[in-house]
């Protein structure tokens, strides 16, 4: 019966498939090897010759003794990589021309120092050197992939291996079966690995480019078939069932080979895929994972078809900013070949993140400048070279936009040098980039042919999807159940607050109220009553969730309601912390000491004193924040109370129980959700305990999530506001912003300081300010856009110190209206005791006083009446009739207390409105130089419909205004003639009109050419409006 074992189920068909994607099998019975480093020199020697001319057999050797001495540097193969991947100097191999270097592969290598050995079913070969090795096991394996990974582990962390491990770029293994994506841990299934001295991480691998990949599996040959199965003695397999099936392309082992090591896939995960990270505990290395891959590929697609902006989503917890730093190196390359010089920008909207990714880079090896300030913007954009360290280093630049996100002033820059590429990362697109900002305009003004690359975690719908408007749509993709499959990120689970914690929390709030009475709900929350019992409930989960997963490392946050409540929290905290004492040391026969400690969460004896640290927005330094987090990450302290904190851009795998004391909307819940999302030993979950009944956001969070896998694995989303208005769209928005301030005077800023301080209705003065940022946004989107033609069309300048005299008077009266009701609070039980004492004291005097106040409103309001440029507005009519039936069947000395105090708050009313309208009447009269003559016509001619937009009936007014007045004074007996100077005026009327569309009919010409000879008439024979 033919062999039916690892070897010939999956090890012997995966070194066909590899020969039919360009290796060549080599037998080690007919080849020699250095065993110092498993390089073999004969192929090694030929292919250095080829690759570098003029280098002769010693200049070789001398290069392998190089090559030996630097693998036994304790830097995990660093200075190896950047000597195997050096396009200048003496090469050892060729990243461009890949038929230019040997391909081998072979099985059974041993690995041997000392007593110590390994044999990696395959080992692959690029010019002689071992670059990565294959271990197969059969399907359903004992213990799976995972043993094998438990016996890699063993061999990392010994120190004999260490050096073959700095000379190996990458780890495969495949049980070949497919993966079970509800088992996190690697139990089956085909998976990758970098080199290490510790644990490795598996990846998952989920090829997105099959088709192309298929095109590169070669012919099978019948010659080498046979030659392997001689030298693996397995040729009683040839022809059987099993082994024809498991040598198809498409079984798991097959296809992560054609995924990792095909030739040219293989040699960019040489060139691109790693980064080491020399961390406090000794140096890292990590490997692209897949989604990165095809991101940064999908980048170059992007690139090449001329596309120059698009966002990456990949969810939380998948290494964003790892992304970005893959690419520096990706796209330097990319754009030499294209004859540019790359300049890389990471662009963030806050100082900590600034900082986190400032850290992240210098970790992985980047020279890394930051910018926080216009000027600091201003003077990079002039800097022509890639990069400015005397090393030779790559660089990438952090840019914090918070500190200039909304300053106009930075200028375009037209001086760059031509060939200097610019590239900007802007990290968490879903929130931080309002289209309609400064910034975003200057970054475009300051180089037009820039790369913009958008990264978020989140999904952009509803309030978000301008962003895919903003920076384009999707170059990659990578969702948050495909990052779960993988095993990157943890399910969340929301956990319940126990029954009798929330009668005991109902409880305290109740005790409050008892005592307070009704007070603001953020004080409720903060109230050492209720934090008592939030607290309780919080220590003894977090220490009980310790003992279950069997786990002291963990990690909680408390996301607090208010910074008040975190004060309070974490003071209870140390008071709690300090009152621990050794339960062994207590009397067993006290009962009230056994009492104490049943009461709430008590450390078991020898368990070490619990921390907590307090983290708040607005208090404490920046450098004090950071040292605490890092302490919080290295274990050092057990629960963080924060507010307004670490909500988003906190990354630390131990964190595993997020205690949410508040309300947090759409994606900053996701985002706040996802801090316990990390993968962190072997957790399946991240634990979110709920005291802010998060149920209904959540399910809504989760249900937008779905909506946009929805749209994006089935039809794209095609419907979202465009960035890029037409120039017709910008034109229209302008002309409606025109209309919108149309009554204030835009030429004289002191004038419509006046007018806008003088509203007192918010909605209108809200309006006002609404328009004016408006103007604002589309300048902004006009000089984003590049359709500088369009800047004429509005004073922007003018504009702009404009909105800030209107912010300015809308934030008076809102502070007006605070007080107002303020004052109305505290008055409260002043006015009961005032009824008390106005019941028996002060009646009289009481009624007097009602009565004078509501002779005082009438007043003011009949005179406000009276005061009306226009006697003939329907609203003016309106609020004189309500006026008069006020007081049409009593007269004031009749009415009661009651009826006056009625009647005082509809007289104020009234009067405001009387007061709006006039304030109205007098914008628009401004607008014609104060000439209420034409206010009057404007307003006839509104109400009748004539004139497209007020903008628009203005300007015909005021041209016939200035025509009709020159005439006048040129010719002061044509009042005299009412016929004749009627027929003077009509063609002003209709040619101005003409001039601005659409035409009147012949009825509305007459008509306004009637109310406009009325008009001057009147007023030059001194008759009133009334």
């Amino acid at each position: 019966m033919a062999k039916f074992n690892e070897d010939s189920r999956v090890k012997i068909p995966a070194l066909l498939h590899l020969t039919r994607l360009g290796y060549k099998y080599l037998s080690l019975k007919d080849v020699a090897w250095d065993p110092r480093h498993n390089i073999f020199p004969t192929i090694f020697e030929t292919a250095m010759a080829r690759l570098n001319p003029g280098l002769g057999s010693d200049d070789a050797r001398r290069l392998l003794d190089d090559i030996h001495l630097e693998l036994q540097a304790e830097n995990l193969g660093r200075a190896f990589h950047q000597r195997l991947t050096a396009c200048s100097g003496r090469r050892l191999i060729d990243l461009v021309d890949l038929d230019n270097n040997d391909w081998h592969v072979v099985t059974e290598l041993p690995f041997v120092n000392g007593d110590e050995e390994f044999r990696p079913d395959i080992t692959l070969l690029v010019n002689g050197m071992p670059l990565a090795f294959l271990e197969v096991k059969k399907p359903l394996n004992s213990g799976g992939v995972l043993e094998e990974r438990k016996r890699m582990d063993r061999r990392h962390a010994n120190a004999k291996f260490r050096h073959f491990f700095n000379l190996l770029q990458l780890m495969a293994f495949s049980n070949n079966m497919e993966y079970d994506d509800s088992e996190p841990e690697p139990v089956q299934g085909a998976f990758y690995a970098a080199p290490t001295y510790g644990e490795a991480h598996f990846n998952h691998f989920r090829e997105e480019r099959s088709s192309e990949l298929e095109a590169l599996v070669g012919e099978a040959e019948e010659s080498v078939e046979n030659f392997i199965l001689r030298d693996t003695n397995c040729v009683s397999i040839k022809g059987t069932p099993e082994f024809e099936r498991n040598k198809r392309i498409g079984s798991p082992t097959n296809r992560l080979c054609t995924s990792l090591f095909s030739r040219a896939r293989f040699a960019f995960l040489l060139r691109y895929a790693f980064a080491w990270l020399e961390t406090g505990k000794g140096w890292q290395r990590h490997v692209m994972r897949y989604p990165q891959l095809f991101a940064s590929m999908a980048i170059a697609d992007k690139l090449s078809a001329g596309v120059r902006k698009g966002i990456i989503w990949h969810t939380q917890g998948s290494g964003k900013t790892a992304l970005a730093f893959y690419n520096v190196r990706h796209l330097t390359d990319w754009f030499q070949k294209n004859g540019h010089v790359a300049r890389f920008y990471f662009i963030v909207d806050r100082l900590d993140l600034l900082k986190q990714a400032q850290s992240e880079f210098a970790l992985r090896g980047l020279v890394v400048r930051t910018i926080a300030s216009r000027d600091e913007f201003v003077r990079d954009m002039r800097k022509t070279v890639a990069i400015e360290n005397d090393r030779g280093l790559p660089e990438i630049t952090v840019v914090n936009i918070q500190r200039f996100k909304d300053d106009p002033g930075v200028a375009a820059t037209q001086d760059y040098a031509l060939n200097v590429q610019r590239v900007y990362f802007l990290d968490e697109v879903h929130r931080s980039y309002n289209q309609r900002g400064s910034f975003l305009a200057n970054l475009e003004q300051s180089d037009r042919a820039a790369i913009k690359i958008g990264l978020t975690g989140t999904p952009l719908i509803g309030e978000q999807a301008p962003s895919k408007a903003l920076f384009g749509d999707y170059i990659h993709k990578y969702y948050y159940n495909a990052s779960i499959a993988d095993g990157y990120t943890l399910r969340l689970i929301r956990e319940e607050i126990a029954t009798r914690y929330k009668m005991q929390m109902q409880q305290a709030l109740e005790n409050v109220r008892v005592q307070q009475g009704n007070i603001e709900k953020k004080q409720l929350y903060a109230h050492p009553r209720f934090c008592e019992a939030m607290l309780d409930y919080i220590l003894e989960d977090f220490y009980r969730a310790r003992i279950t997963h069997g786990d002291g490392s963990i990690g909680g946050m408390v996301i607090c309601d208010s910074a008040d409540q975190a004060r309070e929290l974490h003071r209870q905290f140390l008071q709690f912390a300090d009152s621990q004492i050794d339960p062994t040391a207590t009397a067993a026969n006290d009962d009230n000491a056994q009492a104490s400690h049943a009461a709430g969460p008590q450390l078991r004896y020898g368990q070490p004193k619990p921390t907590a640290q307090l983290i708040l927005h607005d208090e404490g330094n920046n450098s004090f924040r950071e040292e605490e987090v890092k302490a919080f990450k290295r274990g050092e302290i057990d629960l963080l109370f924060v507010y307004n904190m670490l909500l988003t851009g906190f990354d630390a795998p131990r964190l595993k129980k997020l205690y949410v004391g508040r309300e947090i909307r759409q994606h900053n819940l996701l985002q706040a959700l996802t801090r316990v999302n990390r993968r962190y030993r072997k957790f399946r979950y991240g634990y979110v305990v709920d005291f802010a009944d998060i149920q209904s956001a959540f399910d809504r969070a989760n249900k937008d999530y779905y909506d946009e896998l929805t749209a994006e694995l089935g039809d794209e989303m095609e419907h979202y506001s465009s960035l890029f208005k037409t120039e017709a769209e910008i034109r229209a928005e302008l002309d409606a912003v025109k209309e919108a301030l149309f009554e204030f005077s835009m030429e004289d800023a002191e004038l419509f300081s006046q007018q806008v301080a003088a509203i007192e209705d918010r909605d209108k003065l809200r309006a006002v300010v609404k328009a004016l940022t408006t103007a604002r946004e589309l300048f902004n989107l006009i000089r984003l856009s590049g359709q500088d033609e369009l800047k004429s069309l509005l004073d922007f300048g003018r504009l702009s110190q404009l909105q800030g005299e209107a912010q300015r008077a809308l934030d008076a009266l809102n502070l007006k209206a605070q007080m107002e009701d303020a004052s109305d609070s505290r008055g409260l039980l002043n006015e009961a005791l005032e009824d008390i004492v106005f019941r028996f004291e002060k009646l009289g005097e009481a009624e007097l006083k009602l009565a004078d106040e509501l002779k005082d409103v009438l007043r003011r309001t009949r005179e406000g009446l009276a005061g009306t440029l226009d006697p003939q507005d329907p609203k003016w009519l309106a609020l004189k009739a309500e006026l008069e039936r006020l007081f049409k069947q009593k007269k004031l000395s009749e009415i009661t207390q009651k009826e006056m105090q009625a009647n005082i708050a509809t007289l104020k009313h009234l009067e405001g409105r009387v007061r709006s309208l006039n304030q109205d009447n007098a914008n628009l009269a401004a607008k014609y130089g104060g000439d209420a003559k034409l206010l009057r016509v404007h307003k006839r001619l509104e109400e009748r419909g004539i004139g497209a937009s007020r903008v628009q009936l203005h300007a015909a007014l005021s041209g016939i205004k200035q025509m009709a007045d020159n005439a006048v004074l040129g010719n002061r007996q044509l009042l005299n003639n009412p016929d004749f100077f009627g027929k003077e005026v009509m063609p002003i009327v209709i040619g101005k009109f003409k001039e601005h569309p659409p035409v009147p009919n012949a009825d509305s010409f007459r008509l306004i050419n009637r109310l406009l000879v009325a008009e001057y008439l009147n007023e030059s024979q001194g008759r009133l409006a009334f």
